[in-house]
């Protein structure tokens, strides 16, 4: 050039950073160089395999030029701009010089720009010359060092060439030279000799290779992008910040001698519009350089553009103006020619984020971009789409956010800086996108725009496919708007405005208004130009009336049309079982067991017994009987006990609700069930639930369908209100539920998990299909009709006023319409239909006629969403089907939702013949009926509905799904009709494959994409499906159905229904959508068809394989749109996948910004994402929703086709199996410890009395042993008849951790006791208060007596609730309380004894509501609690009366709270027998009987003997029975206590002998007071108190009598009770304090033992329990010399026998003579204990003694007392006290041995 920019450091500064520019324009290898802003896009996708095969290609044509084709495989050229060298230097300007080669000289050539060969290889002499470039090559620029103002010519093999991102270059080099064509360069060292580049250091082609070499518009070759070496992108960040240059520069204007090209100035005024006619937009003429920018015309009608008349006719497009930043002007006139679209205007508003939602995406307020910024990225982004791609606002908001965090506070650009940059930015896309710059406003520029369009030439070529206008106004600054004038640009962005309710509206508008008269006029002839109705009469003339033999022929087999209506393939019966998803299922109940746990009082578990449901579905026909059928193959309603066998297959359609006109009828009836059923729990299930999301408000008609019904339904207020109701939303595509505003909690989802496989199937869907592109085949799953899309392109440019959806329609009629004439009779037109098309209707009509397929065949799926389109088609395709003789081969249906399928009866009788269906009335009522059936599916309505489609299923035709499909949602599900079940041989290898590809690929480029493999898990075991349990007896008798619980190792199961056969099993269909069709078939009758009023026979036909293995099931095939692949298609370029795209078309972004959605993004990660982002839109449902979501609604979202269904049919199982056991409880089952039974098979029957005589009972012998097994691990009372083989407590192991006891599950009956838990309508009074029930109402009393057994006062607290004081006599001032009332014996009253609970730590599971098992009658119950709980028990039970112990008993064990019981009750008697004495009542005519029952016994039984094979009998009774039968027994006052037996599984085979018996009772008791004045329970014992008392009473000579026909059910409740403290340290607090022996539990007194806190009774029992080998060594496993304890029973561990003796005058003991004792135990013996009684038993030499005493003194006096050092020997160390400190009062004992 000759300028030098010394000493003006700012020029040279520019000058550099113009070079970089340039350099950052020209460096990408991609479809369009990468411009300025590269950095600030997304990270490029790594693209595997060749580029040229993902790239779109440039269609568009420029002025004066040609389209780019193969010269500009790596870039556009340079559009005018000269060629610059990185260094700054440049080249050459002049013309190219001549050739300079010359001949060979004879030694090899070292001349610089020559080959040794002597060629010369500098681009200036190769501009023009032709070079064969081989195959896989690429033309490249080397730089010499020793000639660096030329490019030396090279070819390389691009696979030793970088990508674009600089990577998965191979090592080494393959190259050859162009110049004397010698090939085979394998070094890089070698090719540089070659070339002459006479480097001084070690050659490499990172560092000399520079430069891609591309031909421009004149077919010369020259200079292209830079060759990115290392991933560099070129950038520049200073041009920015600087000033247009001060002088001239040759890349501002075009140089003169390029003024013919093709090459546009990037940059046009208004005044450059203004130019003759020959080509819109066109080049003006060369001006001279002035400064600044020129002008535009003034516009006269200011703010006003007026659009012009014909704007559409003239210019062949309607321009769609994209709002950018500014005010746009007022339009008038032909105002429907233009469309303004504010598609990407969020993208400007930054400056309206707020700072929370900044702050969310790592941003602050100085991060936001200028409005300069933002037009030089939105200007790049249009550069950078290809020509068949629109604008997106998801990816420039992404490109606009990357911007951000990339340039903190953005660029500072000057308005006068705009207009050069934004040219730069153009410069690069070869005119397609051109920059408008206006001075005065933006309505000139736009006017000026369509004033240019209509005065150029009707539909013309040349249009730039976006113009961006820009005005720079001083006062606002900058103002730009884009108007895109490329057709497929602007026809795409205009149609993707009208939502699909809007453009099926219009597509009816043209059909009924003619407007398609011109296009059906180009169709009425074939592509050869023949008529086609006239071809068509021919063809079927010539048929003579024969038809094409349906099947087991070829196409020119031709038979008889009647022949062929008879025709019957063989039966095929083969079907195969797949098993239920039970993991969504069991999700499910777990979601719903969360709410019920909540605490929210929303979902009360405990009141429901039963579960009912109804399923609503969008309005299809066919998805109802699907769903209906799905429903009764399944058995849920047998399972759920609603209907039965006979009726559940006739009923099953009851259950399931189209959300039609017909609805609201239905859905009353269903609420006035919910209604008047209030203890079943109803769940409501809106299947595909993300269909009509309208809402009420803005619900209409809208092409024939109703909207905004499921508002009204789902969200009525009755609905909302119902506590026994719960709603189910399933979806396949949850995104509009999952907004702000949704009522779903994000708690309450389910999604599918992502291994859903089976050992034999695998899921592929949505992922699945875009990631097979990758698996290499020659006919990809997903794919793209590229033929028919540019037979779509050039009609939509023929007819720009039809919608596209019209003209695709009209085309794909004609292409199926000519397949099937070249298949039959016309095989020239085979050149004119696409490849894809020919292929489907070729396997559609010769599938059937192949060897082995029973004349079975494939589907066709055509999706037409708009009815008089699909009719269209169904009408045409059927009359050439016809005409060709084809009628009998394939069926054509019209999958219309709103009626039912209609298939010609020879169809139906081919299906019945498939299925063994001897039913002729049969007709398929659901898609997987035509299994097996070729046949072509038009499949219309504005979304698909969730229909499940067969296995045959092959081909999905969606090239009628375009641009209109901008949504995720509504793009997905139409790719969803594809997502099945496939076998896993078709996948495996493929899949095997590509992940060995992408291992290789991985050593390159890094990892791939995990989300885009195929899931599949082999180790996945199947579960056995659900059966119809019988309908006889309880449902407790027969459970539920086995699918409940899962089984690794079962195998498809097969069962009969009621009344079937054993020797004809049917299998069961698995719940699934796509894994099969098989049913469940009837018993009485013969195989038949599925039909309303029949059931279906089953049928699993998967395609043309028959024979005795699974046939395999493919994958189907895909045909998309061009616009669609390119969104679903994984490496699609700079477009953005699917699950980018806006989530529905009635949601909104919540944020003008937000985060990239991630691929792998799912599940609850996705929720997250979209409630956060997302908002209901103005007509959406959820629009006006409550604040906080709906407690009792859950979301079930799964990929489509996965087996939904199946899930929530078995979670309406599962659920009531689990109301089923709430109403179930764990009771013990245990048989008593060696009881004397009598076989009832073979003994006599006692006689049956009700009553036990007095006189009898008094002569059985009181039974010492205690029988009950929770006395397991206790020691055993000696009698003169041990029980045999007594278990050695060492075989059970010495473990002190307690012995798991055996439970059994029992169904509450009507007479059960509950706990906190239930609730009801009948007893909510009795347990609950009412709301204006206040704890305050509660009275609070003091009850003071002087107990005679502990010598001083005892004071009681009673909480007397306001409807209980009745039961109580107070003073005359009401404050005192004086007695408890008790009844006279000759009350009338039902039941007379009051009922005593002690509880503790069971304030919630403790049963303590005993209204059922009391029948509702009055009674007096009773809590016995603790004064530390009193207040839990007060807020649970506000009904109930507490007694509350003394605080000095808060750690006293359970004999505490009897012996107070015992006392209070006696005292009471005295109190009240002195009140009533005073009335004249005698004392003995009061009532003397209390009731001690334990807070777990739950059922009562009676047992009636039976005198045959069944056994005894065994009826549930309520406890009011018990107690008035045992109150009714004669002289009831003569027995100290009553009580019932522990009931056992055992009792159902056999009954005791005696029906009453004298021995232990325990847990529920009836006690005389009045007899047991002078017998007391324990006050201190924890364990083993019953036994105690009831040795002493028995000793005392007092009448204990078991009723043994009466039995008791004890719950397991693993809560609270009687459990053991926590033995620690008392001073010293250790972080993880290691377990304490029972050995520590003792201590030497006075020594240094680690004291402990714990009471002194505590450790002393538990130390006796386990330490008895040790204190009595002579009685381990000794029954026959057992240990003598007097007058107390203790448990000294289950390998000790115990003799209780009583020490008082005149009682009752067991014959000791001849009995040696192997021990004495001695516990807080009083003074009836003295030394002479001692001397009536013998010991055994080395017994020992053991004393135990509550201090030492007391010790040493009973010491001497008894005289025990006569017979007994002791030492000073062998006194022991337990590990208590003073104050914890310790109890002592010594131990000896006999002498």
């Amino acid at each position: 050039m000759g300028n030098s920019y010394a000493g003006q450091p700012k020029s040279a500064r520019f000058e550099e950073a113009l070079h970089n520019s340039i350099k950052a324009s020209l460096c990408s290898s991609s479809g369009d160089p990468q411009p300025v802003f590269t950095q600030l896009y997304l990270e490029p996708v790594h693209y595997p395999g060749n580029m040229e095969d993902i790239k779109p290609k440039v269609d568009l044509y420029l002025p004066c030029g040609k389209p780019p084709g193969q010269d500009q495989l790596n870039g556009q050229a340079s559009n005018g701009l000269e060629e610059m060298k990185v260094d700054g230097n440049y080249d050459t300007s002049s013309p190219p010089p001549p050739n300079l080669q010359g001949p060979s000289p004879d030694s090899c050539c070292t001349m610089d720009g020559f080959c040794q060969a002597g060629r010369d290889l500098r681009l200036v002499s190769m501009l023009t010359e032709p070079i064969q470039v081989p195959a896989g090559f690429e033309l490249v620029g080397a730089k010499s060092p020793s000639i660096p103002e030329h490019i030396l010519v090279c070819a390389v093999d691009r696979r030793f060439l970088p990508d674009e991102n600089g990577k998965n270059a191979l090592l080494g080099f393959s190259g050859d030279c162009v110049g004397c064509g010698e090939k085979g360069f394998r070094y890089f060292t070698e090719f540089s000799n070659h070339i002459n580049l006479k480097l001084a250091t070690q050659p490499k082609k990172q560092k000399h290779l520079k430069y891609y070499l591309v031909k421009n518009c004149q077919d010369a070759l020259c200079k292209g992008p830079l060759i990115c070496w290392k991933g560099e992108i070129c950038i520049f960040l200073s041009a920015m910040t600087l000033g247009p240059p001060k002088k001239r520069h040759r890349g501002w204007h075009p140089n003169p001698l390029l003024m013919s090209s093709c090459i546009l100035i990037p940059v046009l005024t208004c005044s450059s519009l203004s130019f003759p006619s020959g080509s819109v937009l066109a080049m003006p003429t060369p001006q001279p350089p002035v400064a600044g920018v020129l002008q535009p015309q003034p516009v006269t009608a200011g703010e006003t553009v007026i659009v012009p008349n014909n704007l559409l006719n003239t210019s062949g497009v309607r321009p769609v103006i994209l709002i950018g930043h500014g005010t746009l002007p007022y339009f008038y006139g032909n105002v429907g020619d233009i469309v303004v679209s504010p598609l990407l205007v969020s993208c400007y508003k930054g400056n309206k984020l707020t700072e929370k939602t900044l702050s969310s995406l790592g941003l602050n307020s100085s991060q936001l971009l200028s409005v300069e910024t933002i037009i030089l990225l939105t200007l790049q982004y249009l550069a950078r789409l290809g020509s068949e791609q629109i604008p997106l606002r998801e990816l420039l908001e992404q490109i606009v956010l990357k911007a951000m965090l990339i340039c903190p506070g953005g660029l500072s650009i000057s308005p006068a800086q705009l207009p050069w940059l934004a040219r730069l930015g153009a410069s690069v896309t070869g005119g397609r996108v051109q920059v408008l710059v206006t001075q005065n406003s933006l309505g000139e520029g736009i006017s000026e725009s369509l004033r240019s369009l209509c005065n150029g030439p009707p539909h013309q070529q040349c249009l730039p496919t976006y113009v961006v206008i820009v005005f720079a106004s001083k006062m606002s600054g900058n103002e730009f708007c884009v108007l895109v004038l490329g057709k497929y640009q602007a026809r795409a962005l205009a149609e993707g405005m009208l939502t699909t309710n809007e453009f099926l509206k219009e597509i009816s508008y043209e059909l009924i208004t003619g407007k398609v008269s011109v296009l059906e006029s180009n169709f009425k002839t074939t592509s050869l130009g023949d008529n086609l109705d006239k071809q068509l009469l021919h063809i079927q003339r010539q048929r003579k009336g024969q038809v094409i033999q349906p099947f087991q022929g070829d196409v020119t087999d031709h038979i008889p049309s009647h022949e062929a209506a008879t025709m019957v393939p063989p039966s095929d019966d083969m079907f195969q079982i797949h098993s239920p998803q039970l993991s969504v299922a069991r999700s499910l109940l777990s979601l719903v067991c969360s709410i019920a746990d909540s605490g929210s009082q929303s979902l009360d578990l405990g009141r429901f017994c039963k579960v009912d449901f109804l399923v609503l579905v969008s309005p299809s026909h066919v998805l109802m009987n699907q769903t209906s059928h799905r429903i009764q193959q399944s058995g849920v309603l047998v399972d759920l006990g609603i209907e039965d066998a006979s009726s559940a297959h006739q009923r099953s359609d009851q259950y399931v609700v189209r959300l039609d006109g017909d609805v609201h009828a239905k859905m009353e009836a269903f609420m006035r069930k919910v209604k008047q059923n209030p203890y079943t729990l109803f769940v409501l299930i809106h299947d595909n639930s993300h269909v009509d999301l309208t809402s009420a408000r803005s619900g209409s008609v809208c092409h024939g369908e109703l909207q905004g019904i499921a508002d009204r339904v789902v969200n009525c207020q009755e609905v909302l209100e119902a506590l026994n109701l719960l709603v189910l939303q399933v979806s396949c595509f949850p995104f509009a539920l999952q907004t702000r505003q949704s009522r779903i909690s994000v708690h309450n989802e389910v999604h599918w998990p992502d291994n859903t496989d089976s050992l034999e199937l695998v899921y592929f869907g949505l992922r699945d299909n875009s990631s097979s592109l990758r698996w290499g085949v020659a006919s990809p799953i997903l794919r793209c009709d590229d033929a028919f899309e540019k037979m779509v392109n050039m009609l939509l440019e023929r007819h720009p006023h039809l919608h596209s959806m019209v003209i695709r329609s009209y085309l794909l009629i004609q292409q199926y319409t000519e397949a099937m004439m070249a298949l039959i009779s016309s095989p020239s037109l085979r050149d004119n239909i696409t490849p894809e098309t020919l292929a489907m209707v070729e396997d559609l009509i010769s599938a059937p006629g192949r060897e082995g397929t029973r004349g079975r065949g494939h589907m066709l799926l055509i999706r037409v969403p708009s009815l008089q389109l699909a009719m269209l088609a169904q009408e045409r395709l059927e009359d050439v089907r016809d005409k060709l003789g084809l009628q009998f081969c394939f069926a054509i249906l019209l999958g219309n939702p709103a009626a039912e399928l209609r298939l010609p009866r020879h169809f139906a009788n081919r299906l019945r013949a498939w299925q063994g269906c001897e039913n002729e009335d049969w007709i398929p009522q659901t898609y997987e009926d035509l299994e097996g059936l070729p046949c072509v599916v038009i499949l219309t309505g504005k979304d698909p509905l969730g229909e499940t489609f067969p296995r045959s299923l092959k081909y999905c035709d969606l090239r009628l799904i375009d641009s209109s499909y901008l949504t995720r949602t509504a793009l997905e599900q139409e790719v969803g009709l594809a997502c099945s079940y496939v076998s896993l041989g078709m996948v495996q290898e493929r899949r095997k494959a590509m992940a060995h590809r992408d291992q290789e690929t991985d050593k390159t480029s890094g990892p791939q994409d995990p989300d885009l493999e195929l899931h599949v898990d082999l180790e996945k075991s199947q579960s056995n499906v659900s059966t119809a349990t019988k309908a006889s007896g309880s449902l407790a008798e027969n459970g539920v159905s086995s699918s409940d619980v899962p089984d690794s190792s079962q195998k498809p199961s097969t069962f009969s229904f009621p009344g079937t056969a054993s020797s004809s099993p049917c299998r069961v269909k698995q719940e699934c959508d796509s894994l099969g069709n098989a049913a469940p078939c009837p018993s009485n009758t013969p195989p038949s068809c599925s039909s309303s009023s029949s059931t279906q026979c089953p049928s699993q036909s998967t395609g043309c394989g028959g024979g005795s293995k699974s046939p395999l099931v493919s994958p189907r095939s895909v045909i998309l749109s061009h616009a669609a692949y390119n969104l679903l298609a994984p490496e699609s370029g700079s477009q953005l996948s699917s699950f980018s795209l806006l989530p529905h078309a009635d949601v909104g972004w919540s944020s003008l910004l937000r985060p990239l959605v991630r691929p792998n993004l799912q599940g609850a990660e996705q929720s997250i994402f979209y409630r956060q982002w997302t908002v209901a839109g103005q007509h959406h449902a959820d629009h006006e929703a409550p604040p906080v979501p709906h407690p009792r609604r859950l979301l079930l979202s799964g990929p489509p086709q996965v087996g939904k269904t199946g899930a929530y049919l078995q979670f309406l199982r599962i659920l009531f199996r689990m109301l089923i056991r709430l109403l179930e409880v764990d009771v013990y089952d245990e048989e008593e410890l060696e009881e004397t039974t009598t076989d009832m098979s073979e003994a006599t029957p006692p006689a049956r009395t009700q009553w036990p005589d007095i006189e009898e009972i008094r002569k059985l012998p009181f039974d010492l042993f205690p029988r009950d097994p929770k006395f397991r691990r206790a020691s055993s009372v000696y009698t003169d008849k041990m029980p045999k083989g007594l278990k050695d407590p060492k075989l059970e192991g010495e473990s002190q951790m307690p012995v798991k006891r055996e439970t059994v599950s029992i169904r509450l009956s009507m007479f059960a006791a509950h706990n906190a838990f239930h609730h009801c309508e009948q007893c909510h009074h009795y347990c609950e208060g009412s709301p204006a029930t206040q704890l305050s109402e509660c009275t609070f009393h003091a009850f003071t007596f002087c107990s005679s057994m502990l010598g001083e006062e005892v004071q009681l607290h009673f909480i007397i609730p306001k409807a209980k004081e009745q039961h109580f006599v107070f003073s005359q001032h009401g404050s005192h309380l004086e007695s408890m009332r008790l009844p006279l014996v000759s009350d009338p009253s039902l039941l007379k004894s009051p009922i005593f609970t002690p509880t503790t730590g069971r304030q919630e599971h403790g049963l303590f509501n005993i209204f059922h098992a009391m029948e509702g009658t009055a009674h007096l119950h009773i809590l016995v609690v603790k004064e530390y709980e009193m207040q839990h028990y007060r807020r649970k039970w506000p009904n109930h009366i507490l007694l509350v112990l003394p605080a000095t008993l808060n750690s006293a064990g359970v004999g505490a709270a009897r012996f107070m019981i015992k006392e209070l009750s006696y005292h009471n008697l005295e109190l009240e027998r002195n009140r009533l004495g005073e009335q004249g009542v005698k004392r003995q005519d009061i009532w003397p009987f209390i009731v001690m029952m334990n807070d777990s016994c739950v059922l009562w039984n009676a047992h009636q003997p039976q005198y045959s094979n069944t056994g005894p009998s065994l009826t549930n009774v309520s406890l009011k029975t018990v107690l008035q039968h045992i109150e009714a027994t004669p002289k009831i006052f003569l027995y100290t206590m009553c009580g019932t037996r522990k009931w056992s599984s055992a009792l159902a085979r056999r009954l005791p002998a005696m029906p009453f018996s004298r021995c232990h009772l325990h847990d529920f008791v009836m006690l005389n007071v009045d007899l047991t004045q002078n017998v007391q329970y324990d006050l201190n014992r924890y364990s083993c108190e019953e036994v105690d008392f009831n040795l002493r009473a028995n000793s005392s000579g007092l009448l204990l009598c078991r009723f043994n026909h009466f039995s008791l059910m004890k719950k397991h409740i693993p809560f609270g009770g009687h459990k053991d403290f926590l033995v620690k340290p008392k001073l010293t607090v250790m972080e993880n304090p290691a377990p304490i022996s029972p050995y520590q539990y003792v201590c030497a007194p006075d020594s240094d033992h680690t004291l402990l806190a714990a009471p002194a009774q505590f450790l002393l029992e538990k130390f006796l329990q386990s330490c008895s080998h040790i204190l009595f060594p002579k009685a381990v496993q000794n029954n026959s010399n057992p240990v003598l304890s007097i007058d107390s029973y203790l448990n000294i561990g289950p390998e000790v026998s115990v003799c209780y003796v009583s020490s008082r005058p005149h009682s009752s003991n067991l014959d000791h003579q001849g009995l040696v004792f192997s021990g004495l135990l001695l516990y807080l013996c009083d003074s009836f204990v003295v030394s002479g009684l001692l001397k009536k038993f013998h010991f055994l030499k080395g017994a020992t003694l053991c004393v135990i005493c509550r201090d030492r003194n007391s010790l040493r006096q009973t010491i001497m007392r008894l005289e025990l050092e006569d017979k007994w020997q002791f030492r000073l160390r062998d006194e022991f006290q337990t590990a208590n400190c003073s104050e914890d009062r310790p109890l002592y004992f010594l131990t000896g041995r006999h002498v």
